[in-house]
């Protein structure tokens, strides 16, 4: 029996995004600024664009975000 297929997948390492932190969102076009973070909870972070009112947030899922 060939065990070589059989490998674990490495898991995937998700960073720590800190609130006040930058992020970029995947696919995001080069001429946005980096989104803030606010705050991340259960694999979701909430940002901001900081042109925006300090009440309009965002809800994106973490695994989207790449540190900017």
């Amino acid at each position: 029996m060939d065990v070589s297929n059989h490998r674990p997948q490495p898991a995937k390492v998700v960073p720590l995004l800190q609130p006040g932190s930058f992020v970029r969102i995947d696919n995001q076009p080069c001429d946005l600024p980096p989104f803030q973070v606010l705050h991340c909870r259960g694999g979701r972070c909430w940002v901001r664009q900081q042109s925006w009112g300090s009440h309009v947030q965002w809800e994106v899922e973490h695994e989207r975000l790449n540190v900017a």
